[in-house]
């Protein structure tokens, strides 16, 4: 099994199909392309017709999007143990992680992941109320499963791999968290998985202009 991801330090989305499999122990092989570029294209359509990362190469299939990713990872290879096991933790976990896959614009625009920096930025009133969502969504979660573990539902689930790049955005623009929220966010940085693709993303060197966004610290 493959999997095809963009560079480490800016891709979000790669971060999240890679978590799904690196996070629970699926053997995978990495394929890691530079974003935006000609090999990027032609490569990514040999396996999927929106030319995006990640693409997951399992024999024949070719699955994207990381969300139809983590499905796939966790009925095919987890048993089902990338949600939570009971019925309405495991729905709700699924509406937050619908909820990252297709809100929070204005997070993703103002605040692109950048591993490698650390910046200042001025957010609009939106990218705002994006980032109080996300501290009192994480406040709430954890607060909720603090006596099963250190993650949004207790144990890591795909959950926390939706939010791993929020983790991540965190760090690089200076956002100030407290409580549990706090605590979670250290958790997720601590994470062995997160550790790894952060020690890879460092020693990256391509940049994506239009990944560079604020004023350095």
């Amino acid at each position: 099994m493959k999997l095809i991801i963009a560079n480490k330090n800016y891709s979000s989305w790669s971060l999240r199909g890679w978590l799904a499999l690196k996070a629970f122990d699926v053997p995978f092989e990495e394929i890691k392309l530079s974003l935006f570029t000609e090999d990027f294209y032609n490569t990514l359509s040999l396996y999927s017709p929106v030319q995006k990362v990640p693409v997951l190469v399992d024999g024949d299939l070719s699955v994207w999007d990381s969300l139809a990713i983590a499905e796939y990872v966790n009925e095919t290879y987890l048993s089902g143990k990338g949600w939570p096991a009971e019925p309405k933790k495991r729905a709700l976990a699924r509406s937050v992680v619908a909820e990252m896959h297709s809100g929070y614009s204005a997070l993703r625009n103002e605040m692109p992941m950048n591993c490698r920096a650390k910046r200042k930025i001025e957010l609009s009133q939106r990218a705002q109320q994006d980032l109080e969502n996300i501290s009192h969504l994480w406040e709430k979660l954890r607060s909720q499963h603090q006596d099963q573990g250190p993650y949004l539902f207790g144990e890591f689930s795909l959950a926390d791999a939706f939010f791993a790049p929020v983790a991540f955005r965190f760090v690089t623009y200076g956002i100030e968290l407290e409580g549990v929220a706090k605590d979670y966010h250290q958790a997720m940085l601590n994470h062995p998985a997160m550790q790894e693709w952060l020690a890879d993303a460092l020693t990256e060197t391509d940049v994506v202009e239009e990944d560079e966004a604020g004023e350095p610290v």
